[in-house]
């Protein structure tokens, strides 16, 4: 392959190393630009659903994935002041997926098994390489640095997270909205499931004043709870303590808490020439259900798979069909998905609700068709 085939990933995340991977892994030239000095140790995203433990396993990463990780079989809806509403449980989809359940834990424990395994199949990563400007030609596409480098690339992956410089530097739309609450996440190493006999690893909280989210990683317990904007970050941070006793009357040990914005954006176009965008660069969606970086991974192999095949001297039509069907299923699946599930907390969970979710979890065919959706199966075939 000539120079020009070499093609150019912005973000070292697990979205720019899993399309790295997937371009080394099948002989193409490939160079990773990070802007940090070494990989992220941010705990960030930290469920893998179904399809992402099928694609990593694909290439060769998951084994080494799933040692560091915690399988999670089923996920509970509760209730702030009363026990278990429902429990759903993956195991229904052994016929769909050969890991019919959820692995816990943090994408940070990816991103090193990741990097090696491009450095392995001969690719090379660039830390403290910011990505400042994109100038796309008929013939490929050169990248200027912050620090003034360039460097050319027959094509470049943007997977430099919501703030990417690769789309802003090309001027793609990224519309969208910006929630009307702010979510707090801490972390802490107190043992959640001794305080709530019986929760499972995920677990949706209703409560008509102040839903939640907890699940397990295999460092910490986190806690998610839905904070108003405009407030001061001090004054929330400082609320924290209290907040978690409601969860339960205890002193809580929190190894880190911080609050974030959260927003619903997709880019106009996930390609634009020889740049393509992936993960958040091209989409953004609240966290409720874990959709994210999953949704991100999907977009990193798919594409990575439609561009190898031009590289090795394909049609592009295979690429423009790959970069409009994934900008769809952000649109109609993920975006979708994430907004009814935050919907359905902000709720309260009414009866109705409550008596759905039982019925729901009680029957194997109905359940399947939920989880189907939940787990991201459906985003990607048709699963019947």
């Amino acid at each position: 392959m000539t120079g020009v085939s070499r093609v150019l990933v912005a973000g070292a995340g697990p979205v720019g190393l899993t399309a790295a991977l997937a371009l080394a892994r099948r002989g193409v030239p490939v160079t990773v630009l990070e802007a940090r000095d070494a990989p992220s140790a941010e705990s960030r995203a930290s469920t893998f659903h179904p399809p992402s433990l099928e694609m990593l396993d694909g290439l060769g990463v998951l084994d080494r994935l799933l040692e560091l990780g915690l399988v999670s079989r089923t996920f509970q809806y509760r209730e702030r002041r009363g026990g278990v509403i429902a429990e759903l449980d993956l195991s229904v989809l052994a016929d769909d997926t050969p890991f019919p359940f959820r692995l816990q834990c943090e994408q940070s424990k990816l991103t090193p098994i990741l990097l090696d395994d491009v450095l392995g199949a001969g690719g090379e990563v660039r830390f403290g390489a910011a990505v400042d400007t994109v100038v796309p030609d008929a013939d490929g596409v050169e990248v200027r640095t912050r620090a003034g480098e360039r460097l050319r690339g027959g094509w470049l992956i943007g997977a430099d997270g919501a703030d990417s410089a690769v789309r802003r530097s090309l001027g793609v739309e990224f519309a969208g909205m910006t929630y009307p609450e702010r979510f707090l996440v801490a972390s802490t190493r107190t043992d959640a499931a001794a305080l709530l006999p019986g929760a499972a690893a995920v677990n949706y909280v209703f409560d008509p004043d102040e839903w939640l989210v907890l699940l397990r990683t295999p460092d910490h317990w986190r806690v998610l709870f839905p904070t108003p904007d405009g407030t001061p970050d001090d004054g929330e941070l400082a609320q924290l303590p209290a907040r978690l006793r409601g969860v339960a009357d205890v002193p809580w040990d929190v190894a880190h808490a911080s609050l974030y914005e959260v927003h619903e954006r997709v880019a106009a176009t996930f390609r634009t020439g020889r740049v393509l965008l992936a993960g958040d660069a091209a989409h953004v969606n609240n966290p409720l259900g874990g959709m994210g970086m999953n949704s991100g991974i999907h977009d990193a192999v798919l594409l990575a798979e439609a561009l190898a095949g031009v590289v090795r001297g394909g049609p592009e039509a295979a690429l423009d069909a790959a970069a409009v069907a994934r900008r769809d299923t952000a649109l109609s699946f993920v975006q979708r998905t994430a907004r009814a599930n935050w919907d359905r907390m902000r709720s309260g969970g009414t009866a109705d609700r409550h008596a759905e979710l039982r019925k729901l979890a009680g029957d194997p065919v109905a359940a399947r068709r939920h989880l189907l959706r939940t787990s991201m199966i459906a985003s990607l075939r048709d699963a019947g």
